[in-house]
Parts: structure tokens; sequence; C-alpha cells
């Protein structure tokens, strides 16, 4: 069953009136790797998700999310030797990505709260995708909620409810919408 608080929206650079424009219970993730750290940008995301009230993640940098108190962190699917201990869960929630069995594994090990299973739908980028079948084969032998990421679009947003998620994240889908309310 699809939560509202469970769509997430991947950014890599501060656009402020395109976070404006997301829907209340979107949350945002950071993820820039291909660029150094600005802090600084960091803390304008966050002081314009705490002003709107949602989440802000921060991709691989836990020592980051703890220095400027963030709402989690995400460990994306490549990273799978990042192991977190002493960790109050409570106040910082873990999402990790995974493609397989074995990656889901390594994300429950890593102490995910949400596992995003990908690509759901075709992507450009990928040979390869699960399907709504795959997916929820992949989805029953997890134990946290999971989240559907990759390929979604206006055209099968439906079919979310046909997976067993609690959520989806994107960023051509969700970026669409606001291009639309722009009427662009």
């Amino acid at each position: 069953m699809l939560h509202k608080n469970n769509v997430y929206y991947f950014i890599d650079k501060f656009d402020r009136e395109e976070i404006l424009k997301l829907d209340k219970n979107i949350n945002v993730i950071y993820r820039n790797y291909n660029s150094k750290l600005d802090e600084k940008l960091l803390i304008k995301i966050k002081n314009l998700c705490k002003f709107q009230k949602r989440k802000l993640f921060l991709a691989n940098d836990l020592k980051t999310v703890l220095k400027l108190n963030l709402n989690g962190l995400y460990i994306p699917s490549f990273n799978q030797t990042f192991l977190i201990r002493g960790i109050n869960q409570k106040k910082i929630e873990i999402l990790g990505s995974a493609h397989s069995r074995r990656e889901i594994f390594i994300k429950e090990k890593q102490g995910v709260s949400k596992i995003f299973i990908a690509p759901v739908f075709k992507v450009s980028k990928k040979k390869y995708f699960l399907g709504t079948s795959r997916f929820n084969l992949l989805s029953k032998v997890i134990k946290k909620d999971v989240i559907a990421l990759g390929g979604i679009n206006k055209k099968n947003i439906n079919k979310l409810k046909l997976l067993n998620c609690s959520g989806f994240a994107s960023i051509s889908y969700l970026k669409d919408m606001i291009n639309n309310k722009n009427g662009k």
C-alpha cells in the first residue's frame, strides 16, 4: 500500500523554486556524486526542507548527516561496505537501494529502514528492468518498507498499485509534475 509520506525526489543541485513547487509530502534525497560537498549549500537545502516540513536525506555521508542534524542517510546500491554501528536510528533514518537479492541482504546488514528496489520499469541507462512480477518477488524477501525506483513516469504511475511497495522515488516523473504546474 502506497503511503503519501513515502515519496522521494532525488536532486543533485539546489533549485529553490523546484523544491518549493514539490508537493508537501515529498521527501528530498541529495546525492551529488560529481563534486565536493558544499556544506553551506546543504544548509540552504536543509533550511528550505525544514521550513516546508519535508525530510532531507544525504547520500553516502553519515558524518555530515550527523553534523548538520539531517533527517537521514541514503546508501546507494554501489556502496556495499558501509556498516553503521552505534547510531541512534530513531534520530537518523537510513535508506538504501538494491537491484538484487544479494544487494538487499547487504542493505539489511547496513541497517536500512527502507529499501529502494530498482529499476522497476525500463530506463534508458540500464539494459534490464524488473517489471511488476520480479519486483513483487524480490519485495517478498524484504522485512523492511519497500520503495519502488526507476523508470516511473506518467504512463506507468498507476502500475505502482500493483506493486508490493509502500512508496516510490523518482526524478523525471516528479520533475515533469513540477513543469506541468508551470504550464511548460
